[in-house]
């Protein structure tokens, strides 16, 4: 088995906060670039955990999809990179696309397919873009794991920010499901 296959082992387990912490080191290898998420504090009133352990709690929020997991993993892989402090309070204005283009060399290093990282790209870098119900960007599936990876990453943040931001998500999630729409 190669790593890539041994990567979608570990992210589609039943378990996948705990296969991920049990294979850190292996992980770590293959793509170092997340052991700047370990430790790397998000100083933001929106969350509470660093980077690393938001991102496993998003993970641990999400249903067993590879596409909504690998872009879950790597859809803040780019924080440590493209970050603003301003005082006490830290910023991350365009992580989105710093995090696809990272994610874009990660998975072209670990041999998936073309169409696949095109998909993942698009996951990781709209991942905080609200979705327009009017004007789809894309195919509905991938509209759809996108909207997945949006609810996992919210319920991530810290407790007293989550209700308004799932309200949200909700009202997206309904327009999707509209029998007028032309999803």
């Amino acid at each position: 088995m190669n790593n890539r296959q041994i990567l979608n082992n570990i992210l589609l387990s039943d378990n996948v906060v705990n296969d991920i912490n049990k294979n850190i080191k292996f992980i770590t290898d293959i793509i170092p670039e997340i052991s700047f998420m370990i430790g790397f504090e998000h100083k933001h009133p929106h969350h509470d955990l660093d980077v690393y352990n938001h991102t496993l709690k998003a993970l641990s929020n999400s249903k067993k999809d590879l596409h909504v997991r690998i872009a879950l993993l790597l859809h803040d892989i780019g924080k440590p990179f493209s970050y603003q402090d301003e005082g006490t309070i830290r910023h991350f204005h365009g992580h989105p696309k710093v995090s696809a283009e990272m994610s874009e060399i990660i998975l072209k290093r670990l041999g998936y397919e073309e169409d696949f990282i095109s998909d993942i790209i698009y996951l990781v870098e709209n991942h905080d873009s609200l979705i327009d119900t009017e004007n789809l960007d894309n195919n509905i599936e991938l509209v759809r794991k996108r909207l997945e990876i949006q609810f996992a990453d919210a319920k991530a943040h810290k407790e007293d920010k989550i209700e308004k931001r799932l309200n949200i998500l909700n009202k997206v999630k309904e327009n999707l499901n509209s029998p007028n729409s032309n999803n």
